[in-house]
């Protein structure tokens, strides 16, 4: 079997501009282009059309630091606070409020289509991609070659690159010039493809769908795919409350919905302190159980809480398990929460 080391360049088949990591061993050619063949056969199988197949097959490059990023992802070590301060900081609060002047038609159209709030569409853009501001380096048929040659995930990212070769064959798009995240997300709310082959909109009726470049696309999609996923527009996200300090760390995941009436007999509290408003609404509750951020509250005539030390903790209501369908973390689907709030 032919290997090809350190660095090389296949004239006619493939181009390569980067030097593979030593450490990983010699790269293996064959697998290379095996893996090219079966792209070919299965586009076509795919009826993909033959140009679109020769465009995505013309001088692929096969991108190390790619391999390294799937292998080094870091573990979540920021704590919720830290986290928000990142997220919900106010140069992305005043830049949501501004694209809230700039775009006031095209978000009421949002919102009366697919029925999502425009302060909603706006976190979403805001926590995706800074309202469109961050830029991504690769080109996406490298980023999933090379996440197919590695094999960790292969059929996974072999799934995301037809599906990208048939987006861009039914909206005449230059696959060379898709670019997006080393995992395979792009434009404005960071979507992969299969997730666009199934929830992507026409927001400026050319009937194309284009959402790097087309702000309406873009934006329509991510209607789409949250009313897909449920979105109540007459419901909350997540409300801030108090826990005591040593409440149990197994009810705060998010996993456990009890009502509220039951939250409150076992100790929860409004933001301000005083007793939640008992009711029969289910909900999760979550909260960071690595922060030692706790403070105390002082006795009043309202209330029994006799100085003991409380922490920050949310309310989860459905809403707030549609975001996580999204992006599975809770503090993603606190911070969109927060966002939001912030930008009504």
């Amino acid at each position: 079997m032919k290997k090809i080391g350190v660095m090389f360049f296949c004239a006619g088949i493939c181009m390569w501009s980067c030097v593979v990591d030593a450490a990983r061993g010699d790269f293996d050619f064959n697998r290379w282009n095996d893996l090219q063949n079966t792209i070919r056969t299965e586009a076509k199988n795919n009826n993909i059309s033959d140009t679109m197949i020769n465009a995505t097959l013309k001088n692929p490059v096969f991108i190390p630091k790619i391999v390294y990023n799937d292998k080094n992802q870091s573990e979540f070590k920021l704590t919720l606070n830290d986290y928000l301060n990142r997220t919900v900081n106010s140069e992305r609060v005043r830049s949501g409020r501004h694209m809230a002047k700039t775009y006031p038609t095209l978000l009421g159209k949002t919102e009366h289509k697919y029925g999502v709030p425009r302060h909603v569409i706006l976190a979403f853009w805001g926590m995706e991609s800074n309202y469109g501001t961050v830029k991504k380096a690769y080109r996406l048929k490298d980023a999933f070659f090379t996440l197919i040659y590695d094999g960790r995930r292969e059929a996974f990212f072999k799934q995301q690159l037809l599906s990208l070769m048939k987006i861009a064959d039914k909206n005449n798009l230059d696959i060379d010039n898709i670019y997006g995240s080393w995992a395979g997300a792009m434009g404005h709310f960071q979507f992969i493809p299969t997730t666009l082959a199934q929830y992507g909109a026409d927001g400026n009726s050319d009937g194309k769908i284009d959402i790097i470049n087309n702000v309406s696309d873009a934006m329509f999609s991510a209607g789409n795919y949250l009313n897909k996923l449920g979105w109540n527009e007459n419901e909350k996200i997540a409300t801030r409350v108090l826990i005591p300090d040593d409440f149990d760390t197994d009810f705060v995941n998010g996993d456990k919905k009890y009502s509220v009436s039951r939250w409150a007999n076992l100790g929860v509290l409004n933001a301000d302190g005083t007793p939640l408003t008992i009711n029969d609404t289910v909900v999760g509750l979550v909260a960071d159980t690595n922060d030692d951020a706790s403070f105390n509250l002082v006795a009043t005539d309202d209330n029994d809480i006799q100085n003991k030390s409380y922490r920050v903790a949310y309310l989860t209501y459905p809403n707030f398990y549609r975001i996580k369908r999204w992006n599975n973390s809770n503090w993603y689907a606190i911070a969109i929460a927060e966002l939001s709030d912030k930008l009504k």
